[in-house]
């Protein structure tokens, strides 16, 4: 299988890759286009600035190519949240716009933010993505920004406020925490894609 993980210079790019190793297949890391257009999976990775992220998207010409993907595509933490329209990061930062949602920051409510930690997430019935995933499995979250709860929610989490843990879309996907960081079942559920 040919995977691909385009190289946002985020942070958690050879952590997935290492991961990817680790479920025994040989991802790339790339921004090249004829490179990604051949992918059979994407890994789409994201740590940190919205802002940063899509500046560096639109330098490798990646934005309309992403767009018009027709791949199964995960994004991960802010890889997620640059599928919707706009975050309010700074102000307002136009995003990827695939799925008509916006990306806002999360409110105090009595829990530190930035939500930094072990979180469990709701399991639906019968979808493939959580085959071998039981509801007291805990999933590494670390993010300021959120995607409400809507009509692309497959899964929510509970932090003082629901949000979208699991987000599908057509071939688009997205996890709003790490499974790279989230031991045996953020494993199993990037297996789960991978095997989709």
């Amino acid at each position: 299988m040919n995977i691909v993980i385009i190289n946002t210079k985020c942070s958690n790019l050879f952590s997935v890759k290492t991961m990817l190793h680790k479920l025994g297949y040989k991802p790339v890391i790339s921004d090249n286009i004829d490179i990604i257009s051949q992918a059979d999976k994407l890994f789409l990775p994201g740590v940190g600035s919205a802002l940063s992220a899509m500046k560096q998207l639109k330098k490798k010409n990646l934005v309309d190519l992403i767009q018009n993907c027709t791949k199964p595509i995960l994004g991960i933490c802010l890889g997620m949240q640059l599928l919707g329209t706009i975050s309010e990061e700074n102000n307002g930062v136009k995003t990827l716009q695939i799925i008509k949602v916006p990306v806002i920051r999360m409110q105090y409510r009595g829990f530190p933010i930035p939500h930094m930690g072990w979180n469990t997430i709701t399991i639906p019935q019968k979808h493939c993505l959580f085959y071998g995933i039981k509801k007291n499995n805990y999933f590494y979250f670390a993010h300021s920004y959120i995607i409400k709860v809507c009509h692309v929610t497959i899964s929510q989490t509970n932090y003082g406020q629901l949000f979208s843990s699991i987000i599908e879309y057509k071939n688009f996907f997205g996890v709003q925490f790490h499974p790279e960081k989230s031991g045996i079942p953020g494993q199993q559920l990037v297996k789960n894609f991978l095997e989709m």
